[in-house]
Order: structure tokens, then sequence, then C-alpha cells
């Protein structure tokens, strides 16, 4: 009888612990989520900067093409955060890939339809996130050299931009001008952000998860 009133009272701090890690793990993917949507739509007017066409506003192409992508990116680099401190099990790293969900549905399009993608979207929903993936392994790698590489490539990004931002959107993209040099900052930080946001699913099961704590307790 006494035992079993003993262990009555851990039962409710570790159901408090599990709450904390549940309502933790739902708090970092919203985060996620509305990170990722806030830098799709921050993309989104990149791309209205860049064009030498009218920039159109479509469901298909800002919402479905950009905007959702973004927002499942988020999602699941949320949830990356989230395993980053509570599981040590490294198949987690493979949330890593998920800015390719830009991929998906303009691809997916093209072998529905067999239609050229339009806006230049083709390169892009593949170059990007394939730009952030390499600079998020630069930053959490586990191979030195690899990270070197990958970091150069990264940074490759500064000059490529300088020397062909005008054959992209003209001569007013140049870096000599305001306009041309704030366009630029827009594109290379908005690189940078992916490529920090990828390299949060490389940092897990490097660390023991912090134990719950639990009140009134004693080590």
């Amino acid at each position: 009888m006494e035992l079993i009133t003993s262990a009555r009272p851990t039962s409710a701090p570790d159901g408090d612990a599990r709450a904390r890690v549940g309502v933790n793990a739902v708090g970092s993917v919203a985060l996620g989520g509305l990170c990722g949507l806030a830098w799709a739509c921050g993309l989104r007017g990149f791309m209205a900067q860049v064009t030498t066409e009218p920039s159109n506003v479509t469901w298909t192409g800002t919402f479905v093409f950009i905007l959702v992508p973004g927002l499942v990116t988020g999602l699941l680099l949320g949830w990356a955060g989230h395993l980053r401190h509570t599981s040590l099990n490294s198949r987690g790293r493979w949330l890593v890939l998920s800015p390719f969900v830009f991929a998906v549905s303009p691809l997916t399009d093209l072998v529905r339809t067999g239609a050229t993608l339009q806006g230049g979207m083709g390169g892009g929903t593949l170059a990007v996130p394939a730009i952030g993936i390499v600079g998020g392994y630069a930053l959490a790698g586990r191979r030195g050299w690899a990270r070197v590489v990958c970091g150069l490539v990264a940074l490759s990004v500064i000059p490529i931009w300088s020397l062909t931002a005008t054959d992209v959107g003209g001569e007013a993209l140049g870096l000599t001008g305001a306009r041309g040099l704030w366009v630029a900052l827009h594109y290379w930080t908005f690189l940078a952000i992916l490529m920090v946001g990828c390299a949060v699913p490389l940092r897990i099961g490097r660390a023991l998860p912090p134990e719950p704590s639990i009140a009134g307790g004693r080590p």
C-alpha cells in the first residue's frame, strides 16, 4: 500500500512534462510556419522587383507555387527545431530537404500538362532550395572539407548576382544604384535566412535532449 501511495506523486509531474513537450512542439511548428510564410511573401516581392514584364499575382502562381510551399517548408523546419532539442534520432536530419517542397507544384504541373514553367520558376524552384541546403551544410555539416566546399558554393551567390543582375532585370538592378543594391541585399539576405533554417535539421541528435524538471524533485 505504501508503494502505491509513494508512486502517485510522480505521475502528475511526468504528465506535466509531456504536456510541456507537446506545447513546445506546437509552438515550434507554428513559429516555423509563420516564418516560412513570411519568407515566401518576401520572395514573391523579390520576384516582382526583378522581372522585366508585368508581375501578376495569381492564385496558382503566387499562392500554390510560392506561398503554400513556403508555409509547408516553415512547418517542417519548425518541427526540426523541436526535434533538435528533444530527439537523438538522426533520421530527423532528412528534414533538411524541406525546401524542395517548392519544386513539387511546378514540376507536377509540368508533368501533368507538359507546359513550360512560367516566370522562370523552373530553375528557381530547384536552385533556391539547393543553395539553401548547401549553405545549411556549410553552417552545420559534420565533415570539415565538405563544409568549406559548401561554404564557397553558398558565397558564390554574391559575385554571381553582382555580375548577372542587369542581365536578369535590366540596368535598374545595377549595384551602383540604390534600387539595385536594395534588391541585391534582398536576395542575399533571404538566401542567408534559408541557409540558417536548413542548418537546424543538421543539428538534430548532436546533444542529449534536456531532462524535464520536476517541481519539488531532487537530483
